[in-house]
């Protein structure tokens, strides 16, 4: 959803007196258009990339009168010495919209209306062919009068593309109606993003949370679980790693077994296994189970404790992988005496095994209450929530070697730009810039970014954790989108999950991170912290202006080139 510069040209199309203006405009910055918005003005679209990078806009379109049968039909870009990105490598999606009548919890500036995310594609995610009949289709696409309604162009540049300016046209169409030429112009950059991405990421298994899904409604009589569970996570590991996000290899990938002498082993196809998922995803980042599954005292059984990790250590010694991180997530917001005192022991006993596997705590690198004691010496990942980030106590962490990661989730509060449906789409954009700035390496998220559990049917109901049950009064918070930035596929067509506008957002993001850190790299640090300062001062300060990151993203590639 970038953009160099739109040209003004507002396009208004008729074919007779007794016909309506046909408004049609795109968008290529980090923002969504609601239904009930006005048209836009601009149709031509240029944007720049990097090699190996994904680039988005919007085509958007509102009438005063219905228009029936639209297409949108992609073309070649044409570069120098006769280079092509040829239209079929093109992602093509129509904007499904979700009514959300209530805001979500501390959304101030909550506006109601119907809110585009799901987007339906115009084929098959992997297979590429097309989609049959399903509840919600693509193309062609009815216009109802007075609404706005868009769809969205995925554009991917190969490694070894030609570096240069590509242009072509792309073509909306309706019965009826001359046809609506967007002339499109990438400019593709000589730098090259690398495949495995710098940013560890830590979202969870869609796959995982579809299955319980399917298996839950399969249990409610609503219909069955699919029949090629194999393909599921296919396409689930496959979209995850399309949008630079770490995929979950299929349970048992990697299994670690007690064997007769009291040692544990993970056997070598495992690992085989694995690396092959791994370098076909570019997996940066792995959980492995919590040692707490074989071990129940970690002081009491310091030996067992630590030959289970030796398994772990040998399996990344076989697998030559370098660049992955073995975590165990060993506990999620220790907010009492006791969780500390969890940590405290676990964490500390594992650490003193000196293994590959580190340990990750969802707190804040300071301590939360004194008489709790701190954690320090126990954690190896710190991932505290955004809004209970402090630089120093980071930085003290930081500099010992231990990491930082961050995350969001629930009860965050203005202005940290927390992720819910009903929020800015920019708010899934600029958490990375934040956190290149602090020097934060990972980003985790929960629910498997598909917690549909409390929905019935996540492609009409946006309330996916709704607690007002929960109070006496039905006065409890409401989170829009929460735990949720996919939707299940079979609804558009096939067995699987489908993409949203927030997870293009994210996917940008991680790209903008991956600029960020091949400056570093460079040793151009602060002439990048000169572009991302006036952009991220603090989880607290950041521009809201979509516009200031895509001048911003220009710079650094200059920076870079």
């Amino acid at each position: 959803m970038r953009f160099l510069r739109l040209l003004p040209v507002f396009l208004l199309l008729a074919t007779g007196p007794a016909c309506a203006d046909w408004q049609v405009w795109t968008l290529a910055r980090t923002e969504r258009v609601l239904r009930e918005d006005p048209a836009g003005t601009g149709i031509a679209v240029q944007l720049g990339a990097a090699r190996n990078e994904w680039e988005c806009f919007q085509v958007l379109m509102r009438s005063d009168q219905p228009v029936t049968g639209i297409r949108l039909e992609p073309g070649d870009l044409k570069g120098p010495q006769g280079a092509v990105l040829p239209a079929r490598d093109a992602r093509l999606y129509r904007q499904h919209q979700l009514e959300i009548t209530i805001g979500s919890y501390r959304n101030e500036a909550f506006r109601p209306g119907w809110y585009p995310d799901p987007l339906i594609p115009f084929d098959h995610p992997v297979t590429r062919q097309p989609l049959g009949e399903a509840r919600f289709k693509a193309i062609p696409f009815d216009l109802p009068a007075n609404e706005t309604h868009g769809f969205l162009v995925d554009l991917y540049v190969p490694a070894n593309a030609v570096p240069g300016v590509y242009r072509g046209d792309y073509r909306l169409t309706a019965p009826g109606r001359p046809a609506v030429t967007i002339p499109v112009t990438l400019t593709v950059w000589k730098l090259t993003l690398p495949n495995v991405p710098t940013l560890q990421t830590a979202l969870g298994s869609p796959a995982s949370r579809l299955r319980t899904h399917y298996q839950q409604r399969a249990k409610d009589g609503k219909e069955a679980e699919p029949t090629d569970w194999a393909a599921v996570e296919e396409q689930c590991a496959e979209l995850l790693s399309r949008h630079r996000i770490n995929a979950t290899p299929p349970p048992g990938t990697l299994a670690v077994q007690a064997q007769p002498d009291g040692s544990f082993r993970i056997p070598k196809e495992q690992v085989d296994r694995f690396r092959e998922f791994v370098d076909r995803y570019h997996v940066n980042a792995f959980s492995v189970p919590r040692p707490t599954s074989v071990v129940k005292d970690p002081e009491a059984e310091r030996e067992k404790l630590h030959a289970w990790l030796k398994a772990w250590d040998e399996a990344a010694r076989e697998l030559n992988r370098p660049h992955v991180t073995f975590y165990t997530y060993l506990r999620d917001e220790p907010n009492d005496e006791e969780a500390y005192r969890f940590v405290q022991k676990w964490g500390r006993a594992i650490r003193a095994a000196r293994s590959v596997v580190k340990v990750l705590v969802v707190e804040q690198t300071w301590t939360q209450n004194e008489q709790w004691g701190d954690l320090y010496g126990a954690v190896d990942i710190w991932c505290p929530l955004w809004p209970l980030f402090k630089e120093e106590s980071a930085r003290t962490r930081q500099a010992l070697g231990e990491t930082v990661w961050c995350y969001t989730a629930l009860c965050q509060r203005e202005p940290t730009p927390w992720w819910l449906l009903d929020t800015p789409l920019l708010n899934y954009r600029v958490p990375t810039w934040i956190a290149w700035r602090y020097g934060i390496r990972g980003l985790l998220y929960w629910g498997g970014m598909a917690y549909w559990q409390q929905v019935d049917d996540p492609w009409t109901d946006p309330k996916t954790l709704d607690r007002r049950n929960r109070h006496p009064e039905g006065k409890g918070p409401l989170y829009n989108g929460e735990g949720s930035l996919l939707y299940p596929g079979r609804a558009v067509g096939y067995d699987g999950i489908v993409e949203s506008l927030r997870v293009k957002a994210l996917r940008d993001s991680i790209e903008d991170y991956e600029y960020l850190a091949q400056l570093e790299a460079a040793g151009k640090r602060a002439q990048a912290d000169e572009v991302v300062r006036p952009l991220a001062s603090s989880w607290f300060e950041w521009e809201k202006d979509p516009a200031a990151y895509e001048k911003a993203r220009i710079a650094l590639a200059r920076l870079m080139e």
